[in-house]
């Protein structure tokens, strides 16, 4: 149980319901299920070169069932450059990134 999985929000000006709708969501399943250290909910606004930034959210391999239920689509391990966590334990920065350097 390795893969990540990603769910692209598109426009960040048009994201904030749907990431609302999300986030809650998968707040409910992390406590649920126990608030573990290697589930977890990121988000980072990339722009790829175009004008606008899209929002994409980033959930980790022990978020499956969320990640089903969402839409999201495998994907590589993100790097955590830019990335933001928006539900989990901070102890999955640790967990899911083990040379992250947090920001002080």
């Amino acid at each position: 149980m390795s893969t990540w999985s990603s769910k692209n929000l598109g426009d960040a000006l048009l994201a904030d319901g749907e990431r609302s709708r999300i986030e809650d969501s998968f707040r409910s399943a992390f406590a649920e299920a126990g608030s573990p250290s290697e589930m977890a909910l990121f988000i980072r606004h990339e722009s790829e070169g175009r004008l606008h930034c899209e929002v994409k959210l980033y959930l980790s391999p022990a978020s499956l069932v969320m990640a089903r239920q969402i839409g999201a689509t495998p994907c590589e391990p993100p790097s955590s450059d830019g990335l933001g966590l928006l539900v989990g334990s901070e102890d999955a920065w640790h967990a899911l990134f083990p040379d992250h350097s947090p920001r002080r």
